[in-house]
């Protein structure tokens, strides 16, 4: 599926089971909970907290999967074809961290 499919995915979807978008503000809020939820399982699995009885991880796809639907969400809002805005976010990454990386000695 490419970024524009799964836009329209998500458009037709909300059209079709979720009545209407929940407003800006509130899917920043799902947003800012979701990227939690990630954050969570990422400090227990690969950080030093510990996983309550009976959690594991394994959500973490899902919850990753969450992070995309909702700024998925987000970017059909707000009119922002996510194609073109990834496509330019990598120019700019490209241009600006061309031998950045490369010449930092801390990633060796």
């Amino acid at each position: 599926m490419t970024i524009e499919e799964a836009q329209k995915t998500v458009d037709n979807w909300i059209k079709t089971y979720g009545v209407r978008y929940f407003n800006e503000l509130t899917n920043m809020a799902i947003l800012t909970e979701e990227v939690g939820e990630v954050a969570r399982i990422i400090a227990r699995k690969y950080g030093e907290q510990s996983f309550k009885k009976g959690e594991n991880g394994e959500k973490l796809a899902d919850e990753m999967a969450d992070v995309l639907w909702v700024l998925i969400c987000l970017a059909n809002q707000t009119g922002i074809d996510l194609t073109d805005a990834f496509q330019k976010n990598i120019l700019k990454k490209t241009q600006r961290d061309e031998k950045r990386h490369i010449n930092n000695e801390k990633l060796y």
